[in-house]
């Protein structure tokens, strides 16, 4: 009995490791390359921090990277989709977007890109410690959806910058 469940453990390890590199290859082509899309939300990080604040309104900076070995892609406009969380639990808050929603950004490996989150001063907020967001590329929806992780408030009447190069 004891050989009969080794030998089903080595099998099932042996067969996950020979569909991993399957599992990886499956990621959708660009059309400048063999390697997966920077902009596919498994092949980013995205993290919020602090940005200096204007009248009325402080704001977050949400910084997207890409590791090495994806191919660079366009992104265009402000995300949507946008759910806040503060330790697993939705917030409730939407968020509305501002600013020039057609000019693409080029995204992928040593080319980061940000955008802002601008939040009223003089409303009521709500902790949060996550994003959840689809990124928009010249021609639509980006399918799935990307997390950013890192402390931030958020209140009715919250408002999403569009996509700009740079950290």
């Amino acid at each position: 009995m004891r050989t009969n469940r080794q030998t089903a453990v080595t099998v099932a390890a042996l067969l996950l490791a020979a569909s991993a590199p399957a599992v990886a290859q499956a990621s959708p082509v660009t059309a400048t390359g063999a390697a997966p899309s920077a902009c596919r939300p498994a092949n980013h990080t995205a993290k919020i921090t602090a940005a200096p604040g204007s009248a009325g309104h402080h704001h977050y900076r949400v910084t997207l990277t890409a590791a090495s070995g994806y191919d660079p892609c366009a992104l265009a406009g402000s995300p949507t989709d946008l759910r806040f969380s503060d330790r697993g639990a939705h917030t409730g808050i939407t968020a509305g977007h501002y600013g020039d929603q057609r000019t693409p950004v080029s995204f992928g490996p040593g080319h980061p890109v940000h955008f802002d989150i601008q939040v009223p001063s003089d409303a009521r907020q709500v902790p949060a410690d996550e994003a959840s967001f689809t990124l928009q590329a010249p021609g639509g929806q980006i399918p799935g959806a990307s997390f950013a992780q890192g402390g931030l408030t958020v209140a009715a009447g919250t408002l999403i910058g569009p996509v700009m190069q740079g950290a």
